[in-house]
């Protein structure tokens, strides 16, 4: 055996211990690009909540606490018509609660499964800095960028047009 392939010992495996290569193995043809072509692809966008899926997530927090009352009462021995009358009043205080008071997530205490809570918890708080900070709802990451090479083009192309200005003024001057 050569460079650790195979078995170490053919003994009791009832094999020759022989080694050949997958033959119906593919290889991947073409490699891909290390990097994306499209730069806007590069930039950071935060990943959208889903509303429908917050809202089944409030909906569902409502039927547990209303499924925990009938839950108790049951436990109770309370008539079914009062248990009835109970939980509808306590899904109803528990909606009006919920459509009023869009409560504002801070991003802590959610776990992890909580992916779209933690989303709008973190857009909530970028909104939050973005405002603290001043910095415009247009504002493109590397604008300045942009600007400045603009800049440097422009006095590039006037830099053409001063040169010969200063042409003629040595010239004249001489």
């Amino acid at each position: 055996m050569s460079s650790n392939v195979g078995l170490s010992t053919p003994r009791g495996s009832g094999t020759s211990g022989y080694v050949q290569r997958n033959l119906s193995h593919l290889r991947p043809r073409d490699a891909p690009a290390p990097y994306p072509a499209d730069r806007d692809s590069l930039k950071h966008r935060p990943r959208q909540p889903d509303a429908a899926i917050l809202a089944h997530d409030r909906a569902r927090g409502v039927e547990v606490d209303v499924f925990e009352l009938r839950d108790r009462l049951e436990d109770e021995g309370v008539p079914e018509e009062e248990i009835e009358t109970q939980t509808t009043a306590l899904r109803a205080k528990l909606v009006r609660e919920m459509e009023g008071a869009r409560k504002t997530a801070s991003g802590r205490g959610l776990k992890a499964h909580q992916v779209h809570e933690r989303a709008a918890a973190k857009i909530e708080e970028s909104e939050r800095l973005r405002k603290a900070l001043g910095i415009r709802e247009d504002y493109e990451e590397g604008g300045h960028w942009k600007r400045g090479e603009e800049r440097l083009r422009e006095g590039v192309r006037e830099g053409g047009k001063g040169e010969e200005k200063r042409q003629e003024r040595r010239e004249g001057g001489l």
